[in-house]
């Protein structure tokens, strides 16, 4: 007879919570220990323990800064390759080692079996943020602290190693402190590069596993502006036969397969005319998010419900979404400097109530924001064959939409001294 053993300290009582349990453990033993032993991997009897990522063992290989000059953003970004910095950061990682030490080199190639991991398992998560040339000429990274946090979350949800998040953040700042000179020079100020930190599981063997190989990689490059489209952003709310992500899925992680499985639909969307998919959830159609990014709406409550200006975005409660830096950047500063003329409200809400806000007259603006879209105004939703048209102001924003994308843009390009604009620096 086989029995089971309870895992949840309960006689009796079978824990069957088992991935949020595994990344519940794994978040934790990496906070208090340290460690970055990955997939349960642990070194042997009195072997050595596996390395731990670090930073301060960056080697440094330069590339011929007169290589390749750098493009205008026009040009840069009207093609359909993404032109990338002069350098990258690579680190491996396997489960008996642990971390090699970090190169940054010349851009360039990886190098992969047609056997790894990634390419048949989708082992593989990534992160984005931007580095912005300040007004005052610094450098500038907008919390990338809560990046290199949410990518070790992701990487332990897809089963790829640990780390310490402070020391991706230390890459992330020398990547940026090495290129942003060139690439981002002081008389362009108001520019903007994309940074792209990677992990992919490389062991290179068949078979549904966790990989005892893995690469992280950053890159830097030039993203398209999208926070400024003429007319507006307009959405195509998703159709039945899709959903995105689910409760009890991985819509909380930032990993490709979030996002492969979209595409089809949201190129029909574009096919019709609208710019990305607005994604419900479930019988009641709960909004979601915009595309990959997050959805707010500015609407006036109904009277028996107080009859409150409000900024609604979906909660992060049941895991469904992911927790943006631009979303809950948006929150804190909604609820610290815009309390006396809005309430932020973190709840569900579903698409009928959308229409009915737009029915009875209560809806006054919505936008869209992400690292990608910063904050772009939505000026219409599609939904079951009727549009919803969203007021635009001035400047093809509505006016909280503006004020919101004023605060969080002075903070990245130096105009307001804060805490959340870190200037990159090689420590």
């Amino acid at each position: 007879m086989v029995t089971h053993t309870p895992t949840n300290g309960h006689a009796g009582e079978q824990d069957v919570d088992l991935t949020s349990s595994a990344l519940n453990h794994r978040i934790a033993e990496q906070a208090a220990n340290g460690t970055n032993g990955a997939n349960g991997h642990h070194a042997n009897g009195h072997a050595a323990a596996p390395a731990e990522l670090d930073a301060s063992k960056l080697t440094i290989r330069r590339a011929d800064p007169a290589a390749r000059a750098v493009p205008d953003e026009a040009t840069a970004c009207s093609g359909n390759e993404t032109i990338c910095t002069d350098h990258m950061i690579t680190c491996a990682w396997d489960a008996s080692r642990g971390w090699a030490a970090p190169e940054l080199k010349p851009y360039g190639p990886l190098s992969l079996m047609p056997t790894a991991s990634v390419l048949h398992y989708a082992t593989e998560c990534f992160e984005g943020l931007k580095a912005y040339r300040g007004f005052d000429g610094k450098l500038r990274l907008f919390r990338p602290d809560l990046n290199a946090k949410r990518m070790l979350m992701s990487t332990l949800r897809i089963s790829l190693p640990g780390f310490n998040p402070k020391q991706v953040e230390r890459l992330i700042s020398t990547l940026v402190a090495v290129d942003g000179p060139k690439w981002l020079p002081a008389d362009r100020p108001g520019s903007f590069l994309y940074l792209r930190p990677a992990m992919i599981g490389t062991q290179p063997q068949l078979g549904v596993q966790a990989p005892k190989e893995a690469l992280l990689f950053i890159t830097a490059s030039f993203m398209p502006r999208m926070d400024s489209m003429p007319g507006g952003l307009k959405l195509h709310t998703s159709p039945e036969d899709m959903v995105r992500a689910w409760v009890g899925g991985f819509g909380y992680a930032k990993v490709g397969a979030n996002y492969g499985p979209s595409l089809l639909a949201t190129n029909e969307a574009r096919a019709r005319g609208f710019g990305q998919i607005l994604w419900l959830y479930g019988p009641e159609g709960y909004c979601t998010e915009a595309g990959a990014s997050n959805f707010f709406v500015v609407w006036r409550a109904r009277d028996a419900d107080g009859g409150k200006l409000q900024l609604v975005t979906a909660p992060l409660d049941d895991r469904l979404i992911l927790d943006g830096v631009t979303r809950r950047s948006i929150v804190e500063l909604a609820r610290e400097r815009l309390a006396g003329e809005l309430e932020m409200v973190e709840r569900k809400y579903t698409i009928d109530e959308l229409l009915d806000a737009d029915r009875e007259g209560r809806l006054v603006e919505a936008f869209a924001a992400g690292t990608a879209y910063f904050i772009c105004p939505v000026s219409l939703v599609h939904h079951r064959g009727k549009d919803v048209q969203i007021p635009l102001g001035k400047g093809d924003s509505g006016q909280y939409t503006a004020k919101i994308k004023g605060l969080m843009g002075d903070i990245m390009y130096g105009n307001e001294q804060h805490p959340w604009g870190v200037v990159a620096s090689m420590d």
